[in-house]
């Protein structure tokens, strides 16, 4: 995988050739944008600051390289992306309020796609990666890198049983301190379902007795309106003379049926009014039979009434009505079942707790000696790297130690009580010597800047050994450093495109004098927009450009001559 092209700065395309080219000019020409470009198409941050004031979007464009039966391949294409002729486009929109597009191989995809080909494409070493060699966690990382499967295979059984021991550890002490709270919950719940059970509600109870108490509390109303409805249906025996519905109704069906055998339309209306006959004394029966069952008991009415009262005490506690008292009810008896298991559960965790640790324990001591016996391949193989890179004499190594603690939270590992995190027990740090007679010192206060700026170099190359990217690029990886320091680490890294692409943004005429190619950038202005462009540089004009890096002037015939010496050894030494 190379990355062919990239469109990074206004308008012009960086051609990136598959060896070692190197990106220089002035101090402020823009040559970090060559970076930042790189970085946004493999799925970095996306800054609104990058649009130039008063345009809308910036935009960044790559072709590169991709065999096909690469991961990074298989990934594009999994996310939709074309590939013509092993060359996929890749480009990344960024709009002055902030907000950013990618798209794959003419399709458009979350830019988090782009960082998982991050790892596959390129290794990209801005300014600040010399300041995060210095944290203790990014030494461990790269030692955990170099070490591969036999740090990887444990470390991922170790996570696995660290977050279920969290887990676990967690439950614990949220049953354990909450003991009080979780014990005055369950006197409640008792409480509340004691009630309940004493007043025994049934489902649909409370509508049942609102029924009955509406009736009971107006029964001489209603046997006195029964009573009249039903003396205008079927009479009244104490008022013969008068007038009932029945009887009336009985005799307009006697004056059809006399006829009705001239007419069917008034035969079906005979039919009609015998219905409304039968209907009439169905009604007048049913009215009769009312009366005589209400029941007027004024100790049933009472006792209605003490049970709806009991019913509505529960209602205002536990539920809107009778079916919410016995949803609670169901509800609480569950709940009051896990609190009552608290005590059994406490056990079981405890139980689990325990073995938790002791798995974890014999996963951090695996760890313990993959990382140590890594660590000496690691710290010799840098050790090589840096007599290479004019430090014959200085001598890399790990320190991998543990902290004891007499916290309940530790593990223990060969017999000790020490404390534990998510990536193992072990605390690495990368301590350098720089010459003969000094002491091992952590990197972070024993080297300089050139020194760290070497040592970051020393541990990519190391990298570029044993788990290779197809892609480097260094942001001024040589601060720092001059002299015949500055030599070495341009011939390290002629070494390194051999095996690899390698682009490197330098100040310095030593390391850029060993590139395949050297690209120049500069920046104009029209007296309103600033502009910078890109040229690639050969022949007299690479000359002109290492003479200005050397003495800052491109015509002295002095610099001139330490420009092709400078030149001639590098192409000598290649």
């Amino acid at each position: 995988m190379r990355i062919r092209s990239l469109g990074v700065i206004d308008d012009a395309v960086v051609e990136l050739s598959p060896g070692f080219t190197a990106v220089t000019g002035e101090t402020g020409a823009g040559k970090t944008m060559v970076v930042t470009s790189l970085g946004l198409l493999l799925g970095g941050r996306a800054d609104p600051a990058l649009v130039r004031i008063g345009a809308k979007n910036a935009v960044v464009e790559g072709r590169v390289t991709v065999p096909a039966d690469s991961a990074a391949a298989a990934r594009a294409e999994e996310a939709g992306a074309e590939l013509e002729d092993g060359v996929l486009l890749v480009s990344r929109t960024v709009s002055a309020e902030g907000r950013s597009r990618a798209h794959l191989g003419g399709r458009s995809v979350p830019v988090g796609v782009l960082s998982e080909l991050a790892d596959e494409l390129a290794a990209v070493h801005g300014q600040t990666d010399q300041q995060g060699l210095l944290k203790l966690g990014r030494q461990r990382q790269a030692l955990d890198r170099y070490a591969g499967d036999a740090v990887a295979g444990p470390l991922a059984k170790y996570k696995a049983v660290y977050r279920r021991l969290r887990a676990v550890s967690a439950e614990l002490d949220e049953i354990t301190t909450r003991a009080r709270e979780r014990a005055q919950e369950a006197d409640l719940l008792r409480f509340g379902l004691d009630e309940i059970a004493a007043v025994e509600p049934r489902a649909g109870e409370d509508v049942e007795l609102t029924e009955e108490a509406s009736r009971l509390g107006h029964a001489e109303a209603l046997a006195s309106a029964a009573a009249v409805a039903h003396a205008a249906l079927a009479g009244n025996p104490e008022d013969p003379e008068g007038v009932d519905a029945t009887t009336l109704v009985g005799g307009a069906s006697r004056a059809l049926d006399a006829v009705r055998s001239h007419d069917p339309a008034l035969a079906a209306l005979a039919e009609r009014i015998g219905e409304v006959q039968i209907l009439l004394t169905d009604v007048a029966a049913e009215l009769a039979g009312y009366a005589d069952d209400l029941d007027a008991d004024p100790l049933r009415l009472a006792a209605v009434e003490e049970r709806r009262a009991a019913l509505t005490q529960l209602t205002r506690k536990y539920g809107e009505d009778v079916a919410g008292v016995l949803a609670w009810a169901e509800a609480s008896a569950a709940r009051l079942l896990e609190l009552d298991g608290d005590d059994e559960r406490i056990d079981e965790l405890a139980a689990e707790r325990d073995a938790l640790r002791g798995e974890l324990g014999a996963l951090a001591q695996e760890l313990t000696n993959a990382r140590t016996e890594a660590a000496a391949r690691f710290a010799a193989a840098v050790t090589e790297e840096l007599a290479s890179l004019a430090m014959p004499h200085a001598r890399i190594s790990f320190d991998i130690r543990q902290t004891e603690t007499d916290g309940a939270d530790g593990v223990e590992v060969d017999g000790r009580i020490v404390v534990c995190g998510p990536s193992g027990v072990d605390e690495v740090e990368l301590l350098l010597a720089p010459h003969p007679g000094a002491p091992a010192r952590p990197i972070a206060k024993g080297a300089s800047g050139g020194e760290l700026s070497r040592v970051m170099l020393a541990v990519e190359v190391v990298f570029a050994g044993t788990d290779p990217v197809p892609t480097y690029l260094f942001d001024e990886v040589d601060a720092g450093v001059g002299g015949k320091a500055a030599v070495e680490i341009g011939r390290r890294l002629a070494k390194l495109a051999k095996s690899a692409q390698v682009v490197v943004v330098t100040h310095l005429p030593q390391v850029a004098a060993f590139a395949d190619r050297q690209l120049l950038v500069e920046k104009t202005n029209d007296g309103s927009v600033t502009r910078s462009g890109v040229t690639v540089l050969e022949g007299e004009d690479r000359v002109r450009e290492l003479s200005r890096m050397l003495a800052g002037q491109e015509d002295s015939e002095t610099a001139r001559a330490h420009a092709e010496e400078l030149l001639a050894a590098a192409r000598a030494d290649a």
